[in-house]
């Protein structure tokens, strides 16, 4: 017998208090060897994209005739850095879980790791999706209310709202270390996030935010590429050819375009997907699949044997073979900041 079927339910490989789970998984199936090329590829990809847009960003905010851009850039600049700074928070975490092939508990037995990896994963899960908003509106402003922009919008008042941003999704996150809601050990055992048992509100809090600024970030891109449209009409019909709108359109609509794609494919699976099958906790499994390797073919960590090493009864949403097969959506967090930034450093 196997030591995770001797183990009763929420107790560590030594017999005290693992990480939280809900007890509610069904048995592990027999595991394979894991190979952690998957996730390491994942890390450094993201890490290297990122660090490249950022350097990008940062030439671009320096160059002459930059200025009117510069609120735009800040914005790039720090989506690409908090999604890189999510993926060396996290990343490494699973990638010493999957090599050390022992369970979460043995080398977590107090729980302060699964609580930093869940804060780490819901600030920097949060906080693209709710830069990425703020791109859209300060693109919006800037298109539909050039005179409103130019006289309120300025490098400072930039910075002052992504500090906003970012202390938000900070204090948002530590509500679970102050009693509302919690985090647990998530399927395959690599990882930790919100836990969804009982309905939790904070869980519900965390997909209402996300799919709040999917909305807002959607709702602005649409009316900026319309007002775009209209005003490159207005000018094909005068005397004078707008040219200059004619460049903006031409720059700013495929731009648009690919951060509601890539939004879209992030997101979209995991917050309306979960509400057809009425079950929230298949979203929350979703959302660290890049993170944990579990959306990339990979199994729990397991022994020489193939077996799992983690009890079924500490993790929660595990899901059935069935499920397993639908999880894989991608990570929604590592990325986007990366892809956002190819996509718009091109003006």
């Amino acid at each position: 017998m196997s030591p995770w079927q001797q183990r009763p339910p929420n107790a560590s490989a030594a017999g005290g208090p693992g990480p939280r789970g809900n007890g509610t998984g069904r048995a592990a199936e027999r595991g394979s060897a894991v190979s952690v090329a998957i996730p390491l590829t994942m890390m450094l990809t993201g890490v290297v994209g990122n660090a490249l847009a950022m350097l990008l960003v940062s030439r671009s905010y320096r160059a002459k005739g930059s200025r009117r851009k510069r609120s735009f850039l800040l914005c790039i600049g720090s989506l690409a850095l908090t999604d890189m700074l999510g993926q060396l928070l996290t990343s490494p975490v699973v990638i010493s879980v999957y090599l050390s092939g022992r369970p979460w508990a043995a080398m977590d037995p107090s729980g302060r790791l699964c609580d930093f990896f869940g804060f780490s994963m819901t600030v920097f899960g949060l906080c693209p999706l709710l830069i990425a908003s703020a791109m859209a509106a300060e693109r919006a402003l800037a298109i539909r209310a050039p005179h409103w922009y130019a006289s309120h919008m300025s490098p400072r008042a930039t910075e002052r709202g992504l500090a906003a941003i970012w202390a938000a999704g900070a204090a948002f996150a530590l509500l679970p270390l102050a009693g509302l809601g919690r985090y647990a050990l998530q399927w395959p055992g690599t990882w930790c996030f919100i836990s969804a048992a009982g309905g939790s509100a904070f869980a519900a809090a965390f997909a209402a935010l996300g799919l709040l600024s999917l909305v807002v970030t959607g709702a602005c891109n649409l009316a900026t590429m319309q007002a775009l449209l209209s005003r490159c009409r207005a000018k094909a019909g005068a005397a004078q050819p707008g040219s200059r709108w004619g460049r903006i359109a031409t720059e700013t609509l495929p731009q648009l375009l690919g951060i509601m794609c890539v939004l879209s494919a992030c997101w979209a699976p995991l917050l309306v997907g979960a509400g057809r099958r009425g079950r929230p906790r298949a979203a929350l499994r979703l959302l660290g699949t890049a993170a944990s390797g579990a959306g990339c073919g990979l199994t729990a960590p397991g022994d020489s044997r193939g077996q799992p090493l983690t009890a079924p009864g500490d993790i929660q949403g595990q899901p059935s073979g069935g499920d397993r097969d639908r999880d894989t959506a991608g990570g929604a967090e590592g990325g986007m900041g990366e892809a956002a930034g190819s996509l718009l450093l091109g003006r």
